[in-house]
C-alpha cells in the first residue's frame, strides 16, 4: 500500500493512494480517533491486514463509504510529520559519492577518497522534517552553501535491539524518500554533520510511504534527482556500500530501534559539491527526487530577501 498523511481542509489524516486513479482514500473512519501513520505502524499487526483486505469500493460494502479525494486537491504532508526521534542517516554510502566528497574539500579530517570500513551514521533533528511541495528555507545569515541529497529511506516496523543482518528485513515496515538537504559550509566549519543537516525544513520527506510487501526486492530500485529539470543523480540501491541489513544490524547493535524509526541510506554521486566549481542551490531552484515505485518528492528553495529584490 501507498500510505500518506494529508490535509483536506481539516487536521492531518491518513490515507491510501491510488496513483493510477489519482485519488487518496481517507482511512480516518477505520482508525482510532486521532491516529496518525506512526500510530498505524505501531499497531500494524492488528490494523494492517484489515486495511489490506478492504478495497473501499462498491464491491466492499463494509468500507464503501470511505471518502475519496482527488490527489491534486489535498495537501500532502510528510508521511511521518513528527518522528518520535531523530532521523538516522548514513554518510558516504555510494562509492562514487565517496570520491566526489573526498575531492571537494568539505570532508573532514582530510580529502580522503578511501571507502569507509564501517557505516558512518549521524542524525537529523525531527524539526527538520517537512513535506512534499513545501519550500526549503535557505536560512540566510546562517547558511550559504545549500546542497541536495537524494536518498531512499527505510521505515522500521517491528523494533528491536541486536537485530542480526539476516533477519533485518523482518523489521522493515516500508520505504519513503528523503532529501538530505545540507548546509555544506556548516558541515565543513563545525567539523561535524548535525548542524549542517538539521536546520528547519532540511529533511523533505514523501510523497508517500510504501509498505515493504509492495516494494518487494528493494535492491532493484533506482534513486534519481533533478535540479530545475536537469538530472543530477542516478544510482541503484544495489550499489550501496553497506546494504540495508548491515545498516539495521549496525544501528541496532546497541540502540533499540522503535516502530516508525526512519533510516536514510545515503546519497549517490552528483550532489552540488561534486561539481567544479560546486553548484549550490539558490532561491527558486526546484529539486525533484524519485525512487522506483515511491513517487517523486518535489521541493522548491525559498528566495532570500536579496533574491526576491532581483526578480
Amino acid at each position: 500500500m501507498k500510505l500518506v498523511t494529508f490535509s483536506a481542509g481539516s487536521g492531518p489524516r491518513v490515507g491510501v493512494v491510488d496513483a493510477d486513479r489519482g485519488v487518496v482514500r481517507d482511512l480516518s473512519g477505520r482508525l482510532p480517533a486521532g491516529a496518525g501513520l506512526l500510530d498505524l505502524i505501531d499497531g500494524w499487526a492488528e490494523l494492517g491486514p484489515s486495511l489490506a483486505a478492504a478495497t473501499g469500493t462498491a464491491d466492499d460494502p463494509e468500507h464503501a463509504l470511505d471518502p475519496e479525494h482527488a490527489l491534486d486537491a489535498v495537501t500532502l504532508l510528510a508521511p511521518i510529520p513528527v518522528p518520535r526521534r531523530n532521523i538516522f542517516c548514513v554518510g558516504k554510502n555510494y562509492r562514487e559519492h565517496v570520491a566526489e566528497f573526498g575531492r571537494s574539500g568539505y570532508d573532514t579530517p582530510s580529502r580522503s577518497e578511501a571507502l569507509p570500513d564501517k557505516p558512518i551514521v549521524f542524525s537529523k533533528a525531527t524539526t527538520s522534517v517537512t513535506g512534499p511541495g513545501t519550500e526549503i528555507d535557505p536560512h540566510p545569515g546562517v547558511a550559504h552553501e545549500l546542497d541536495y541529497e537524494a536518498e531512499l529511506a527505510v521505515i522500521i516496523g517491528t523494533g528491536g535491539r541486536t537485530i542480526p543482518a539476516e533477519r533485518a528485513y523482518e523489521h522493515v515496515w516500508g520505504y519513503t524518500i528523503v532529501n538530505d538537504v545540507t548546509a555544506r559550509d556548516l558541515q565543513r566549519d563545525h567539523k561535524q554533520w548535525l548542524l549542517g543537516k538539521s536546520l528547519d525544513t532540511y529533511c523533505p520527506m514523501g510523497p508517500w510511504a510504501v509498505t515493504a510487501d509492495e516494494v518487494g526486492d528493494v535492491t532493484r530500485l533506482q534513486v534519481e534527482s533533478w535540479v530545475n529539470g536537469e538530472r543530477r543523480q542516478k544510482a541503484s540501491v544495489a550499489d550501496l556500500i553497506f546494504d540495508i541489513p548491515t545498516l539495521i544490524a549496525t544501528i541496532s547493535a546497541g540502540i533499540t530501534l522503535l516502530p516508525g524509526d526512519v533510516i536514510a541510506t545515503g546519497t549517490p554521486a552528483g550532489v552540488g559539491i561534486g561539481f567544479d566549481p560546486p553548484r549550490f542551490l539558490t532561491g527558486g531552484d526546484v529539486v525533484e527526487i524519485a525512487v522506483t515505485g515511491l513517487g517523486t518528492l518535489t521541493n522548491r528553495v525559498g528566495r532570500t530577501p536579496t533574491e526576491e529584490g532581483d526578480t
